[in-house]
């Protein structure tokens, strides 16, 4: 029964019946009187059935054991083991277990360490992103502050330069009131110098508006031609001046009538006209011309071309042709009286409207431009065109024009270019007595209203609103021009918000306020008699 029972294995065993060994795997004890075996003896004592006992022996090896009791119906089981043999591989398991915790131990250790090290290498990666980040910024913050103070340079000198000419003008007029000749050379030149001056302020604040955004396109109908017509009209008197001459191509346009921003458009196009004028050589030549390069059913895509006989432009400076500011030559401020805004602008114009230019110059030949913009076309747009605009003065002889201005000089302006065409004026200081003057009126004693927007009490808007609001058949008819220095695209579109039909722009252009007044009452157009 206890064969292949090994004592070094599976401890000793013992099987009695009353007094006698009856069996077990150690043979020296089978038959021996269990009162002769101490080992027994001190296990039967401590005992409990299935319980395991720890035993002291103080005659027979070992001296300490475990062991354990168990009864059968005719006999009992000892079983025990020297204590040394249950923790013969204690020391050996605790080592075993000491080894791989410290291995543990160390893979966790190298783990935590290289992800430390990860950690404070992407640390260190965002502190040196950070540096560089605050470095630039730094850097930009510089260069913005120096952009400013070169800035500010550059228009306090191009600013009071045009002043002094014209107040140096007022002087020598003054000096030489008796000389008429004299006087009209001063005025000639004062007049030249504000239009510089004008022409710097529409640059500075057209710029200011496409860098942070603020500007507005239009979307209304115009006719391109025309608008081309215009343009060469304005430039045709400053190009005489120093007989150049402006040819005008042929126009290949299908679709003359469009739908954009014709405000932004004759912006961008004077820019590249006036600089054609600007940079060329005495008796030079420009052509301007516009023809229709491709159309869908709703868009058409026109080309500007402007060529002059000018001073052309080096490779190096071509690269830098749009950035603000930018001349090729430093005494070109002095020289050309230029800004280096007007390119800039253009780019940042062509820009918003989805347009493209290109451009090819050399030096001392001249300068071509190409400036390709996508138009939706008017389909509304009547077949048959507009009349040209007479070249003949204009008489304002008959009319009675409400003119309704706060500024006593600009009144008094406006004033003198209604008369002397004939008009007779009624004043109004500010909206609340324009409305009032309107008011007290027979109707239709008005054949038109100049009404300034930044008025006292209430403002153009305001009065407008209030007159079309009136019950008289003339309320919602007679025509309402905006006449006000604030010039910007969303200026104009709060005029016609407020029921203005017109917004003519401070500084008065005589001639075209003239023709504005006749356009909206045709009836009263006639050529001035002499």
């Amino acid at each position: 029964m206890l064969s292949g029972y090994s004592i070094s294995r599976s401890s000793t065993i013992v099987i009695t019946s009353g007094d006698k060994v009856i069996a077990s795997n150690e043979e020296k004890l089978e038959g021996t009187d269990i009162k002769n075996i101490e080992v027994l003896q001190n296990i039967n004592k401590k005992a409990v059935s299935g319980q395991m006992v720890h035993v002291h022996n103080t005659v027979s090896s070992p001296k300490h054991v475990f062991g354990m009791l168990d009864q059968g119906q005719n006999y009992y089981i000892y079983v025990y083991l020297p204590e040394h043999a249950v923790f013969e591989t204690t020391p050996r398991k605790v080592f075993y277990y000491m080894f791989g915790y410290i291995c543990l131990l160390l893979i966790f250790q190298m783990l935590r360490w290289r992800t430390d090290q990860s950690y404070q290498e992407a640390q260190l990666k965002r502190d040196k992103l950070y540096q560089e980040s605050l470095k630039e910024a730094a850097k930009k913050a510089e260069s913005a502050n120096l952009a400013k103070t070169e800035f500010l340079q550059r228009m306090s000198h191009d600013i009071r330069t045009p002043i002094n000419g014209i107040r140096g003008m007022v002087e020598i007029a003054g000096h030489y009131k008796d000389n008429p000749v004299k006087q009209q050379e001063c005025l000639g030149k004062i007049r030249e110098a504000s239009g510089l001056l004008l022409e710097l302020v529409n640059e500075v604040l057209d710029m200011g508006k496409l860098e942070s955004g603020e500007i507005v396109l239009e979307s209304r109908p115009f006719h391109v031609l025309h608008l081309v017509h215009d343009i060469t009209t304005i430039v045709e008197k400053q190009a005489a001046e120093r007989g150049i001459e402006i040819i005008s191509g042929v126009p290949s346009v299908q679709h003359p009538c469009l739908i954009g921003s014709p405000i932004h458009i004759q912006r961008l196009l004077m820019n590249i006209v006036s600089n054609a004028v600007k940079y060329n050589k005495e008796n030079g030549k420009v052509i301007l011309s516009c023809h229709e390069v491709r159309f869908t059913e709703d868009t058409a895509w026109i080309e500007f071309t402007c060529s002059d006989t000018g001073i052309g432009m080096s490779k190096e400076f071509q690269e830098h042709l749009f950035e603000p500011f930018t001349q090729e030559s430093h005494d070109a401020r002095s020289t050309y009286n230029g800004t280096g805004l007007g390119m800039a602008i253009v780019k940042n114009l062509l820009d918003k409207m989805g347009g493209t230019i290109d451009f090819s110059s050399e030096k001392d030949v001249g300068t071509t431009y190409r400036i390709t913009i996508p138009f939706c076309i008017d389909h509304n747009a009547a077949s048959t065109s507009e009349a040209e605009t007479s070249d003949e003065e204009i008489s304002l002889s008959g009319y009675h024009i409400l003119l309704a201005e706060d500024n006593l000089l600009n009144l008094e302006i406006a004033e003198f270019i209604l008369t002397d065409a004939g008009a007779v004026v009624t004043k109004a200081c500010n909206g609340e007595e324009a409305l009032q003057l309107f008011m007290e009126a027979s109707p239709y004693e008005y054949d038109i209203i100049l009404m300034d927007i930044m008025m006292p009490v209430m403002d153009g808007y305001q009065t407008t609103r209030a007159i079309r609001s009136l019950d008289r058949p003339d309320a919602k008819t007679i025509p309402i021009l905006a006449m006000t220095a604030n010039a910007f695209a969303e200026d104009r579109q709060k005029t016609y918000a407020a029921g203005m039909d017109e917004h003519l722009t401070k500084p008065l252009d005589t001639e075209l306020l003239l023709k504005t007044i006749a356009k909206y009452t045709p009836e009263k157009k006639a050529p001035m008699t002499p």
